[in-house]
């Protein structure tokens, strides 16, 4: 009778000191965390950003700007710009700007 009531007292501690270790780690910070005073400061895409991906040419030639699918006159979401013309190797922008698939090389 002893033995059961030093046992079931011995299970009742583990289980105690389980919670509470489990408890605890709930409060600990995280350590990948940046610092208390970092302040996440969220980057504006500018239209410098834009990335010609690739020119799909056939019937309808489409071109892919940041991995988006575009025709002549669509609009660059975010950017406030237009496609203007698709050529074999290069997008015209509404601004004036060419994006070119592939940049040349140039030897100095």
């Amino acid at each position: 009778m002893l033995r059961n009531k030093i046992s079931a007292m011995a299970y009742a501690s583990c289980l105690m000191m389980l919670l509470m270790s489990a408890a605890n780690a709930q409060t600990l910070r995280d350590p990948t965390l940046p610092g208390q005073g970092f302040i996440a400061v969220q980057a504006k895409a500018d239209n410098q950003s834009l990335v010609l991906n690739s020119i799909v040419n056939g019937q309808n030639t489409y071109a892919v700007i940041n991995n988006i699918i575009l025709s002549a006159g669509d609009a660059i979401s975010g950017s406030g710009l237009r496609v203007s013309k698709i050529s074999k190797d290069y997008v015209i922008l509404s601004d004036g700007r060419k994006l070119q698939l592939f940049q040349s090389i140039t030897e100095r």
